[in-house]
Formats: C-alpha cells, structure tokens, sequence
C-alpha cells in the first residue's frame, strides 16, 4: 500500500480523531466531528466487525505516523521479538522515529513537515547530519539543526512557539535558545496517544 498523498483531515475525519498533527483548531476534524461521505438515512454505517475494529486502530496509528503498510509491519515484527508488551514496544519504536522526535521537540508543525525537513538535511543527530526521517533516535543523543539552518526561515516555528514546544513529553527536553533537543529516556505508557487501541493493533497481526 502506497503513502497516502490525500488531504489529511479527510483521514482525522474518518477515525474520529486528530491524526494529522495540526496544531490546535487547525484540523478539520475539530471543527466538523463528523466522518467524511454522504449522509443520507440511506448510507447509515453497520456496526463494525471485530476485523474492522482492529483494521480500524492500526490505520489510525499508521496514518497518524505517517508510514506505508510494509513499514508499519516491519516495525510490528520488530516490537514482538523485543522483550516486555508487544503493543508497548511497537508504540516506543514509532515514537523513537527522528521525523517524530523533531515533531515532538517543537522543531516543525507536524510529522509531514519535519519529514520534509529532515529529507532536505536540515537535521543533525550529535552533530551528524541524518536525512533518513526512520532512523532510531536513542538515549542520550542530541538533536539539533545544521549551521546553516539556524539562519533560515525554518527556526520562526520555534521562536512563535506554533510546533509543540508547549508540550514536550517526559522523555525529551529541548533547549531553544541553542536550537537543540535531547532524548534523555524512553516514553512509558503515559506517553501513548490514548486514543489508540495497542491491544487491537496486536490482535490484528496475530490473526
């Protein structure tokens, strides 16, 4: 299955919740909590099946990552031979994604937007540059900008606090008046979207 390229709160529509990464009172979804459609009494939607439960929670988590369907399954794969919960391990992996860690440190208004910025070699991971937006972020590595993107346009996201400088997890800190971030731990259950059912997720691959 290819990268979806359509509009993307078409999809927050659809799963009922923010997967798009907008900051707040941009996605569509929050102004229209409705699914996308006709909406005629004709077209009314049959309770879902236990499959389409669990079909429904790993699109939403693989939508809200931004990754294709073998991507999101390689990283199923890897999280079921890790030691501890299965569902645990696969939602770390994805929060360990640099495009997600740039996210998260407040360096870009969404996933879309620091993978786009991390393609274009903007990012440097202990002073090495990473274009790869899939690569691991582990503990005790700095995130920062490259010198030559400290002096673009890229660096008004932080300074008008419009990324999620506001809400930076537990298990990063940033630094923003040096253009730097730090993973400094794992993210722990808390740190999960609750809005994603990991027990569906693994249920649906172990069919």
């Amino acid at each position: 299955m290819s990268r979806y390229t359509g509009p993307k709160c078409r999809k927050c529509r659809q799963y009922g919740m923010v997967l798009c990464g907008k900051p707040a009172n941009k996605c569509a979804w929050e102004r229209r909590k409705s699914p996308p459609g006709d909406k005629s009494p004709l077209s009314q939607r049959r309770r879902p099946s236990e499959y389409g439960m669990q079909l429904k929670e790993k699109q939403k988590a693989r939508f809200m990552y931004g990754l294709v369907e073998k991507q999101f399954r390689n990283y199923f794969k890897q999280a079921i031979s890790q030691p501890g919960i299965t569902g645990d391990n696969l939602m770390s992996l994805l929060e360990h994604r640099l495009d997600n860690v740039v996210y998260r440190l407040g360096f870009a208004d969404t996933r879309q937007q620091a993978r786009q910025i991390i393609n274009h070699g903007h990012i440097q991971v202990d002073s090495k540059k990473v274009s790869s937006p899939s690569y691991q972020v582990q503990i005790g590595e700095k995130i920062s900008w490259t010198e030559k993107s400290k002096k673009s346009k890229l660096q008004d996201i932080i300074k008008s606090e419009s990324g999620k400088n506001a809400i930076i997890p537990n298990w990063l800190k940033v630094d923003t008046s040096k253009l730097e971030g730090e993973a400094i731990g794992s993210p722990n259950a808390d740190d999960f979207d609750p809005n994603i059912d990991r027990m569906q997720i693994i249920e649906y691959y172990s069919r």
